[in-house]
């Protein structure tokens, strides 16, 4: 697809704008580039740690503007799902941070035991073997599995980190059942993203450093893929899919768009 019919933008967070929220070079400026072009974009994300409201506030610390309205997180996805496909169920939630925030009306309980849906989230400390076995043998006396995302690592100031998605594969092979996935690749959520631009897919390009769950999940779509050498990206990644467009960072897009810096 020209990148002239491009009309709005869906930009992930990690590994696309910053890096631990440092900036990656060039992503401030992009950004302001959009700004002044009046290209509508959201923000849609993986990330799990940190509600729409904090995720604003720190991206506007790290030098970007940005409001809450702007941004699609894996956890309101899921909050959503979960009203819409488990309403009044008790949910267990497995994750990094704290998601209640996000969570509104959802009835959260404290163990697996409890509950009717296992939800797993980013990966993190509480991944225990007990807990994961807790979790494991719930879903074998019938619990429902519901994963934020499929992400298999992701790549901080430390370098390369395991997520969760490592965790719903093996649950998924232990239990023979399937995650219902909310957060990327999930086409739903690349709907929710462009319910919030009020565009529709064909106009719109996603910019993503996974180009399995970023950018091969958008071109399911219907949206336009755009693969950035930033954060997780490794040499080769343009070969496990085909994205419309590879760039080094998202600092070159507005020059691909046409957009004057």
């Amino acid at each position: 697809m020209s990148a002239r019919s491009i009309d709005g933008l869906l930009l992930d967070i990690d590994g696309v704008l910053s890096v631990s929220w440092e900036p990656i070079l060039g992503s401030i400026e992009a950004m302001e580039v959009f700004a002044r072009a009046g290209m509508p974009l959201c923000l849609i994300t993986n990330t799990t740690t940190h509600p729409r409201t904090e995720l604003a506030s720190i991206l506007g610390d790290a030098g970007f503007s940005v409001e809450p309205s702007q941004i699609v997180t894996a956890v309101t996805a899921t909050a959503e799902h979960l009203r819409t496909a488990h309403p009044g169920a008790g949910v267990f939630l497995l994750s990094d941070g704290d998601a209640r925030a996000d969570m509104e009306g959802v009835r959260l309980v404290e163990l697996p035991e409890e509950a009717d849906v296992i939800v797993l989230g980013g990966a993190s400390d509480a991944f225990t073997y007990p807990v994961v076995t807790s979790v494991f043998r719930r879903l074998m006396d019938g619990a429902a599995l519901v994963a934020m995302h499929r992400n298999l690592y992701w790549r901080t100031a430390r370098g390369f980190e395991l997520d969760a998605g490592a965790y719903v594969l093996g649950l998924e092979a232990a239990t023979g059942m399937q995650a219902e996935v909310c957060g990327k690749p999930a086409a739903e959520y690349f709907r929710a993203a462009l319910e919030v631009l009020g565009l529709p897919a064909a106009r719109v390009a996603m910019v993503g450093d996974d180009v399995i769950n970023d950018v091969e999940g958008a071109r399911s779509a219907g949206l336009t893929g755009v693969l950035v050498r930033t954060g997780k990206y490794r040499p080769g990644d343009e070969t496990r899919g085909e994205p419309d467009a590879v760039l080094d960072r998202l600092g070159d897009l507005p020059a691909w768009l046409g957009l004057r810096v």
